[in-house]
C-alpha cells in the first residue's frame, strides 16, 4: 500500500467558530483517534488530493507538531454544494493491532459467460478486511474466469491471504446473467 506524508497543525480550539475559519484560510479540520487521546489538528486542503480523491486505500504518515503517527483515513465530509473538504477523521495504526477498512474489488480474467452474451454484475465494489496494517492487501482480487451464465462468486468463495473478509458469507461480490439479447435468441431457437 502506498503511503502518503500529511503534515498538520494543532488546533488550539476546537469548534464552529475555529472550523470555519481553518476553512477560510484553505485548511481543514481534521481528528486523529484510536490512540490513547485525540488529536485535533488542521491540514492545508491542497494536502489532501492524492489521498482523497482516489479509489485506492492508502496509508497515512502524519507529522502533527513534529508527532509521526502512522494512520488511514476513516471518515471525510464534504460540502453538499460546492464539494469542499469540510472536515476528515484519522485512525491511528498500530503494527499490533488488526483494523477493518474497506477495500477495492478487482475482477480479473474473462467470463465464459459474458462471452456467450451474458450480462456482468457487480454487486460489492469494496470489501470489508481486517487484517494487520502490514497484512493489508491494496485490493481484493476476484476472478471471472469460472463464470458462466447464471452464477455467481460469493464472498465465501474467496480465498483471503492473511487477512479476513467480514462481509457476510452468502453476499455475492459478482455475477453473470442471462442479457435480454440472450434470452430472446434462447425463446428463438426454442420456438424452431
Amino acid at each position: 500500500m502506498k503511503t502518503f506524508a500529511i503534515s498538520g497543525s494543532p488546533r488550539e480550539n476546537v469548534g464552529k467558530r475555529d472550523a470555519k475559519e481553518l476553512r477560510y484560510e484553505g485548511k481543514v479540520p481534521a481528528v486523529l483517534y484510536g490512540g490513547k487521546t485525540q488529536t485535533h489538528f488542521a491540514i492545508d486542503a491542497p494536502a489532501l488530493k492524492g489521498l482523497v480523491y482516489t479509489d485506492e486505500v492508502n496509508f497515512v504518515e502524519l507529522s502533527i507538531d513534529g508527532k509521526k503517527s502512522k494512520a488511514i483515513m476513516q471518515a471525510i465530509q464534504f460540502h453538499p454544494l460546492t464539494e469542499k473538504i469540510l472536515h476528515i477523521d484519522f485512525l491511528q495504526l498500530f503494527d499490533d493491532k488488526a483494523v477493518t477498512i474497506e477495500i477495492p474489488v478487482k475482477l480479473t480474467g474473462t467470463s465464459p459467460g459474458v462471452k456467450e452474451g451474458g450480462k456482468l454484475v457487480q454487486k460489492l465494489r469494496k470489501l470489508k478486511v481486517n487484517a494487520l496494517p502490514k497484512d493489508m492487501p491494496q485490493f481484493v482480487e476476484v476472478s471471472l474466469e469460472p463464470l458462466e451464465v447464471g452464477k455467481s462468486v460469493r464472498v465465501r468463495d474467496l480465498q483471503a491471504k492473511g487477512y479476513t473478509i467480514t462481509n457476510v458469507a452468502e453476499d455475492t461480490v459478482v455475477s453473470v446473467i442471462m442479457s435480454r439479447a440472450l434470452k430472446q435468441a434462447e425463446q428463438v431457437a426454442g420456438k424452431k
